[in-house]
Parts: C-alpha cells; sequence; structure tokens
C-alpha cells in the first residue's frame, strides 16, 4: 500500500518521541531489582511496561488526541472524527522475559496503523541504543542509515529465528517443525531484535506463532521497507481493524507471522508451512 494521502512526516517524529519516552522508563528499571506480575495468560509484566506504555500514551493523547491507540498493558481507546482512521499500536516492552532476565534484546515496539494495515513502524532496543524505523514507500533505517536484507533464495541455506520453541502448540507446531527441519540452522530467544537482525541483512527468516497485533504490526513497515516481506502464515497482509464498540478484539487477528528477506525464500516458506486455517 501507499501511505495515505494524509499522512505527516509530524508523525514519524512522534514515534520518535514515543520511543524516547518509552526509553526513559525501561533504562531506570533495566537490570535492577522490581517485582514481576502475571497477567492472565501467565504472561509477566513489569512496573517498566506499565509505565512506559502510559508515557508513550499520554504523548498521543496530547499530541494527536484525535487517534485510536492500542496498547498491550492499557488496551484499546478509540479515536474520533477523521482522525480515527489512525490508531497506534504500542508494545513498551517486547520480549518482558529478556528485560527481567537482563538479556538486552527486548525492545520497544510502536506502530501507526491506518484502516487496519501498519504504515509506520519503530523497533528501539534502548540499552543497545538501536533503532529500526519504517515507514510504507521509504527505505528502512537502523539509527539513520539504510538497510538490505540479503539474498538466501534456497531455505536449506536460511538462519531461521523464533523467539521459542513453546510458543508453537497443536498444527502450528507441527508445521513450524517441518520448516525449522528445512532449514541450515533454526535459533531462538530475540523477541523483536530478530526481525531487525533480518532487516539488517544478518538473518533470512523469522517465523513466530500466538502473537497479537501489538507484537507485529510495528515490525511490517521494518521488514519490509528493507526488502523484505512479512505476511500470516497463508501469505496474507498482516491486517487488524476492530469495529468500533466490538468486545471481542481478537476475533479477526491473525496470531502466526513469516518475515523473510529475499521474496522467493518468504514464498518456499509459505508452501512449507502449507497452513490451511
Amino acid at each position: 500500500m501507499a501511505l495515505p494521502a494524509d499522512f505527516k512526516d509530524s508523525y514519524v517524529d512522534l514515534a520518535h518521541s514515543l520511543a524516547d519516552a518509552a526509553a526513559v522508563v525501561t533504562r531506570k528499571y533495566f537490570r535492577t531489582t522490581f517485582d514481576v506480575e502475571c497477567k492472565s495468560d501467565a504472561s509477566p509484566v513489569t512496573i517498566a511496561d506499565k509505565q512506559a506504555e502510559v508515557a508513550m500514551r499520554e504523548i498521543i493523547e496530547r499530541t494527536v488526541p484525535e487517534h485510536g491507540i492500542f496498547g498491550e498493558e492499557h488496551g484499546l481507546k478509540w479515536g474520533s472524527g477523521a482522525g480515527s482512521k489512525y490508531m497506534w499500536v504500542l508494545d513498551p516492552i517486547d520480549g518482558t522475559k529478556s528485560f527481567i532476565t537482563g538479556k538486552p534484546l527486548f525492545g520497544t515496539l510502536i506502530s501507526l496503523v491506518y484502516e487496519g494495515s501498519p504504515v509506520l513502524g519503530i523497533i528501539d532496543q534502548p540499552i543497545t541504543k538501536e533503532r529500526w524505523l519504517g515507514v510504507v514507500g521509504r527505505p528502512t533505517t537502523l539509527n539513520g542509515q539504510q538497510l538490505r536484507t540479503r539474498p538466501c533464495p534456497d531455505v536449506g541455506l536460511a538462519y531461521l529465528y523464533a523467539t521459542t520453541p513453546h510458543m508453537f502448540s497443536g498444527e502450528n507446531e507441527v508445521a513450524f517443525n517441518r520448516l525449522r527441519d528445512s532449514v541450515r540452522i533454526p535459533m531462538y530467544g530475540c523477541d523483536c531484535y530478530a526481525y531487525g537482525l533480518l532487516a539488517a541483512g544478518h538473518a533470512d527468516l523469522v517465523v513466530e506463532a500466538d502473537l497479537k497485533p501489538y507484537d507485529y504490526m510495528a515490525l511490517v513497515p521494518v521488514v519490509q521497507g528493507a526488502g523484505g516481506v512479512m505476511s500470516d502464515w497463508r501469505g496474507r497482509p498482516l491486517v487488524w481493524q476492530p469495529t468500533p464498540g466490538a468486545t471481542d478484539l481478537k476475533s479477526g487477528w491473525p496470531g502466526e507471522v513469516c518475515a523473510a528477506g529475499d521474496p522467493n525464500l518468504h514464498k518456499k516458506a509459505i508452501e512449507i508451512l502449507a497452513w490451511k486455517h
């Protein structure tokens, strides 16, 4: 898709401001002692997750109050008027388990979504101070330097990442294992950082399951702006547009994603996954 006609470059500046605000919080708590709570789905959450999201939401509400917001920790707030076509999708700490254990491979994910499709995405690693920026129709950058994915048309030569083998179960585990057994090297443990490595030409595939829109919307413009392809396991675009007033936000959102640096590799990976759901 192309950028919407009413997209403003100030939205890019705003996204950077959000990343800066979240980084102040996450750096403050990284490798310190804090309580860890368990959410209803048994995933962990910390004071850093909550405060970082609040910091970002306050800036959005002050700057573009007409835009919607959907965050992992504080839920959905609808936009209004013409601005309601835009929604900021936030994950203050993608990789909370990495954050808790002192591993600097977590990231803050910030996406601006227009009518359900991501048009801007940031992956920010506040400890290593690496920031990937993707905007539809523009080259992806890492700290201002343009990136390109690397060619790898052969699945048998591919380096594949997934956050953990435990994110797969049942039929999607069977499908993932087919692909895992076809690649050169499968690796685990990078969360969103793996997609940044792919965009920078250091890895070839990232294939995951059990994800939510705040886990992947920001990644799509980053991967695609570097020359890669990112979709669900059937090869379809990652789109999520809830109906105003809906109570079941999970209805219709993809949970499985496949990112590849080489478009030919993506096609072959989708064929191996052979996902029909």
